[in-house]
């Protein structure tokens, strides 16, 4: 077994000259790849700066993991699913107005839906079902343009058909293992096959299962309101610490903001005024640590993006979007702070990503109608 105290990390940035990318953020991406026992990490072209490590990456080890690396939103994933709901037939104004609660605790029976998917009831749950703050959201859509047919017939999408995309993690249960680890060890690394890298594993492993379980009821909930059946595409996690293959031998992927790469399918959001796209993972896995670009990426710092855009655009110019969708969020800070100007140019993301031979694209979407809350905010 290696020194984890030793590291002689290689670093790889994919973004073209065209991208934007923060000075702050790549200082945080080789900093963070000097940590010991660290040997690879990869920046993928919505890297952004977080409060200690860069959001947009994913570093790889062999001996030792740091779950601080994963974040306190263990498991936050896209989930996508395949709707019956033909797009003619969409009533956006009025499922605007309709839809109700997605941020509220489910007042249905928790524990039999957590039951169904192997979970116990637990203190968190009263989140269960709820989209959360910040950049999380259900959104439904409709494919703006295909570009491989024969990969979309086989995924089992129709053009003519509505999309929901879900953006949520692992709520107050994630935050609560988060919080845990750190007063039990602070930013220190966990030796592989130590106690405590066994006992945050469990708990790791616990909030993701618990975070899939949350975004199924969001969409089932979404479902119901609105009258339409699904039929799951994929849920795909950019929050996580995992153990899998790397170059031959197992290592640790630790995802901060950056989805796998080895779960098939892959939404890649814009922001709510911009287009998303579904991909599948290209080229040689291991030079990418198996990953990819988890959306747009910030450009604004939030609570930055309300002092420059309120003076130009009203409430009421924000809850329409550029391409036509109708937005759902009633918190006037999170509707400036989630605005698509405060998100990096999501086509050139998936350029970078294309030129790198990392991705080939399936479909682009268009949001038609994105929720995120209808709890008011500053009044």
């Amino acid at each position: 077994m290696g020194n984890p105290h030793e590291t002689s990390a290689d670093v790889r940035l994919i973004a073209s000259d065209n991208s934007w990318i923060e000075g702050d953020a790549v200082r945080q991406l080789n900093k963070t790849a000097e940590l010991p026992g660290i040997e690879y990490a990869v920046g993928f072209p919505d890297l952004h700066p977080g409060k200690a490590y860069p959001v947009g990456a994913t570093f790889v080890s062999r001996d030792c993991l740091y779950p601080l690396l994963a974040g306190n939103d263990i498991g936050c994933a896209m989930a996508f699913w395949r709707t019956d709901m033909p797009v003619r037939k969409a009533k956006l104004e009025r499922w605007a107005k309709k839809l109700d609660g997605l941020d509220m605790p489910f007042d249905g029976d928790t524990g039999s839906w957590l039951e169904q998917r192997g979970l116990k009831p637990g203190p968190h749950d009263a989140g269960l079902g709820t989209i959360g703050g910040g950049n999380h959201f259900a959104e439904l859509q409709r494919v703006e343009e295909v570009f491989d047919a024969d990969r979309f017939a086989a995924i089992g999408l129709d053009k003519n058909e509505c999309c929901l995309l879900v953006h949520s993690g692992s709520r107050g249960l994630g935050q609560a293992v988060h919080r845990q680890h750190i007063d039990n060890h602070g930013a220190r690394a966990l030796e592989t096959g130590s106690e405590a890298a066994e006992i945050y594993g469990t708990a790791h492993d616990e909030a993701c299962r618990w975070a899939e379980a949350s975004r199924g009821l969001i969409a089932q909930r979404f479902a119901d309101q609105i009258g339409f059946d699904l039929s799951l595409i994929g849920d795909v996690p950019h929050n996580s610490l995992s153990r899998e293959d790397w170059r031959g031998e197992p290592a640790w992927f630790h995802r901060k903001g950056a989805a796998t790469a080895r779960s098939g399918p892959v939404m890649v959001p814009g922001s709510r005024g911009t287009l998303s796209y579904l991909v599948d993972a290209a080229g040689d896995g291991d030079d990418v640590a198996w990953s990819m670009a988890h959306g747009a990426g910030r450009r604004w710092q939030r609570g930055y993006a309300k002092s420059r855009l309120s003076a130009k655009y009203r409430v009421k110019d924000m809850e329409r979007t550029p391409l036509g969708g109708h937005v759902v969020c009633e918190d006037r800070q999170l509707l400036y702070d989630e605005a698509p100007q405060a998100y990096k140019d999501i086509a050139q993301v998936i350029d970078d990503l294309k030129a790198a031979g990392t991705v080939n694209v399936i479909a682009s979407f268009r949001p038609l109608l994105t929720y995120k809350c209808r709890k008011q905010g500053d009044e």
